[in-house]
């Protein structure tokens, strides 16, 4: 990180709100309006069907569903009779953006932005690929999860914010709850940063942790509680939702332990590619991003050619400004607020500025 603050108390941030009604706000309907609008000559987000016939190979279920492909990435898109979007799924990737229930994310001692979606984010239990529709699998899955409102990958990062509650499991553990970035850094061992990184899922759960490589996380003490930006998305995806889980950045398989290893990890799809980490390396366009994928920072001048911060789409707040969601020292822990740098992917702040790639799992 390249901004560092010691912690003041944190304050309590409110949780998930359910609108009762969302119009426009949500992402993929955000798109659809986009579509609408006159003078619009190129769209690439999700939810664009250029005029509902993609790429021109669609077909419609008995139920009177239809699915059509996008590329750029390679991409299926549903929509039910009336054409409105169901799920967007990737070639490659295990994350699936689905229309659902409309909720708000905010957090209004921190910023002012609010997030209303109709978008959920969860993990398929394989990666996805053009005709899986077809499937056993899938057809299972999408059942159990259409219109669901069991949580997802936005409810469980909005359970480490300042304020949220602890839950605990049957053993007692505690896996959710208002979690730090990580310790002071007493020493001034990392070049006058005043919080430590390296603060991994298994030390915020303060229990050990047997890795399918063969490899044991073993807690701190003093990190108990602490999620630094990539413990953070390991939390969520891994801990949380079970993808798999490197022990570091080089042993295993799955997601890797660092901001950078994971940036430059095989895993998923590169949905913005990593040209480099200089600061003409700036993503020229973010058309491509949609909820739930993972975006890699540069903020660290001291550091070379490594990546050291990642977060996760969240949408676009009422505003219309591309929010993510990271745990970031600033706070001391996960967050949208706007200390130390606005939450938002467009534009010319600091976060937008040191953007250089994004990934979907």
């Amino acid at each position: 990180m390249a901004a560092k603050a010691k912690k003041k108390s944190r304050p309590v941030v409110s949780g998930l709100v359910v609108l009762a009604l969302v119009a426009t706000s949500g992402y993929l309907t955000l798109e659809l309006r986009k579509q609408e609008e006159p003078g619009v000559a190129e769209v690439r987000n999700v939810g664009i069907l250029d005029g509902g016939r993609g790429s021109g190979d669609s077909a419609k279920d008995e139920g009177g569903e239809s699915w059509s492909r996008l590329e750029n990435p390679a991409r299926s898109v549903l929509r039910d009779a009336d054409g409105r979007i169901r799920a967007v799924l990737t070639d490659g990737a295990r994350t699936a953006t689905l229309t659902g229930p409309a909720r708000t994310f905010d957090e209004p001692t921190s910023t002012t932005s609010k997030v209303s979606t109709t978008d959920w984010v969860r993990l398929m239990p394989q990666a996805w690929e053009k005709g899986a529709e077809k499937s056993k699998w899938f057809k299972k899955w999408y059942a159990e999860y259409d219109g669901s409102k069991e949580d997802d990958l936005f409810a469980y990062a909005f359970q480490y914010v300042a304020g949220a509650p602890e839950k605990k499991d049957e053993q007692g553990i505690v896996y959710a709850g208002d979690a730090n970035f990580g310790p002071l850094n007493t020493t001034g061992a990392e070049g006058g940063d005043l919080r430590l990184e390296q603060s991994d899922f298994y030390d915020y759960l303060g229990v050990t942790y047997p890795f399918r490589d063969g490899a044991t996380g073993t807690p701190e003490t003093m990190r108990a509680r602490s999620l630094d930006c990539s413990g953070f998305m390991r939390m969520v995806l891994g801990y949380r939702a079970r993808y798999p889980l490197m022990s570091s950045d080089t042993s295993g398989d799955g997601l890797p332990r660092t901001a950078n290893g994971m940036a430059r990890s095989k895993e998923g799809v590169d949905v913005l590619p990593l040209a480099g980490v200089a600061p003409d390396d700036r993503p020229s366009a973010i058309d491509q991003l949609q909820p739930g994928d993972l975006v890699f920072f540069k903020l660290d001048t001291r550091t070379k050619e490594r990546l050291d911060h990642v977060g996760m789409v969240l949408g676009y707040d009422t505003e219309g400004h591309l929010i993510f969601v990271s745990s970031r020292e600033e706070v001391n822990g996960p967050t949208i607020g706007d200390m130390g740098g606005v939450s938002r992917l467009d534009g010319n702040g600091y976060y937008a500025k040191t953007l250089r790639s994004a990934k979907r799992l």
